[in-house]
């Protein structure tokens, strides 16, 4: 009888598969002229949790940092992955979906 070898799950914390930075938050907020409360607004969060997260580094919920970034790509900004030889970073579309 062989017996199916036993698969390893690692459990990764929110903060392994953020894709956002809290300096990417802050630069892609300023990038297109928003307030922290601007941000809550359009994403339908807490501005205590944005300036928790851009000052601290708290580890918000998937679903916070999903809604951030639906909010500021409507606004045409677009988040830039880190790579070999550069960190991560933000810039704007030609054509924002307002």
């Amino acid at each position: 009888m062989q017996v199916a070898p036993q698969l390893s799950v690692k459990r990764v914390r929110a903060s392994q598969r953020r894709m956002l930075t809290p300096r990417q938050l802050w630069a892609a907020r300023v990038l297109v002229g928003w307030t922290r409360k601007d941000l809550a607004r359009h994403s339908n969060t807490s501005p205590d949790t944005v300036q928790a997260f851009e000052n601290r580094g708290s580890d918000p919920k998937q679903s916070t940092i999903l809604a951030w970034t639906r909010a500021l790509s409507r606004a045409g900004v677009m988040l830039i992955e880190p790579d070999k030889d550069h960190g991560p970073g933000v810039r704007l579309r030609d054509n924002p979906q307002r």
